[in-house]
């Protein structure tokens, strides 16, 4: 069978495993319980974090961050979170700090968890950067499913009214964005995490926001990802030497060397363990159950994730 059909299967129907689980019955309605606190982390640089847990009515899908830069003239945000409930928080939030409107919104990636909030900021007249694969991924039999399975099991905060919203501009390899006398040099990094991630660095902030590339006090979530062009891309993010990395899931960085370190170690110890029976085509179960988890085994999403991230990166490698 292709490989790529096998990929395509997994991305729909097994690396989300959450979105096959319904939490409430139909007619409990959950409680709005969600606070959004954004944590300044530069001179006019914000976050939110999300819960480093899988997505569910409960948590209304804010397990991934979201960050913004206020600029004099307009915010410019980074990834609109998992659903528009959040985004409309995220708004709300953005209006206590400052006046000014927000006037772009760059998508890291095309995943559920940072695209459901898109339509919110669109309605308010936001201008949406995303990196041209992702074209891709709005048009795929994927992403219709998975919102499909969301809108049930993310209900009522992901129903029939979220939308997938398509970009305004799409990005081919670099973009300087300059809004307010700020820049923003936004590259396309990958084939890594997804085919179409982006990140952002505001220099005079000396921030990076890396999207999925990085992942802190969590297992990485890896899915489809080109493992090699993962491990590329962390190189790129140190090159800029940011004082800051705000990453996908998980707390800011201030010692971004260090914390990058673990995303790439876990890439890396995933193809050391895989890659001989990848190669070999020797059964996967045994190739797992051979490795050596001790390091990651108590990490939140470990018993969610790892398996899976190890089956993909085994499949990988031998399409390679």
């Amino acid at each position: 069978m292709d490989i790529r059909f096998i990929k395509n299967l997994i991305g729909v129907f097994i690396v989300f495993p959450m979105f096959f689980s319904s939490t409430f019955g139909q007619n409990t309605k959950p409680v709005d319980t969600i606070q959004l606190k954004p944590i300044q982390v530069a001179p006019h640089t914000y976050f939110v974090q999300g819960f480093a847990e899988m997505g569910s009515s409960t948590n209304q899908n804010f397990i991934s961050n979201a960050g913004f830069v206020v600029t004099p003239t307009g915010v410019v945000v980074v990834d609109a979170l998992g659903s528009p409930i959040l985004a409309q928080k995220l708004i709300a939030e953005i209006k206590k700090i400052t006046n000014q409107k927000v006037v772009a919104v760059i998508v890291s990636h095309y995943h559920a968890d940072h695209i459901y909030g898109l339509q919110e900021f669109k309605r308010i007249g936001a201008k949406i950067y995303a990196q041209g694969e992702g074209r891709n991924y709005l048009s795929s039999e994927t992403a219709k499913q998975r919102l499909i399975v969301s809108q049930r099991d993310f209900a009522p905060w992901v129903n029939a009214n979220t939308k997938l919203i398509t970009a305004d501009v799409w990005i081919d390899q670099k973009l300087k964005l300059s809004i307010g006398g700020v820049d923003f040099f936004i590259s396309r990094v990958g084939p890594a995490h997804a085919p179409e991630d982006l990140m952002v660095y505001v220099p005079s902030e000396k921030v990076l926001f890396a999207g999925d590339l990085v992942f802190r006090g969590r297992i990485p979530f890896v899915g489809n990802a080109d493992s090699k062009g993962w491990l590329k891309g962390l190189d790129e993010i140190e090159k800029f030497n940011p004082n800051i990395v705000i990453p996908g899931h998980g707390n800011y960085s201030v010692k971004p060397s260090e914390d990058i370190a673990f995303t790439r170690n876990y890439l890396k110890y995933l193809r050391e363990s895989m890659s001989t029976a990848a190669i070999n085509m020797d059964p996967f179960d045994a190739a797992y159950k051979q490795a050596n988890w001790s390091e990651y085994e108590g990490m939140p999403l470990f018993k969610a994730a790892n398996r899976m991230n190890a089956y993909n990166v085994y499949l990988s490698i031998q399409a390679e």
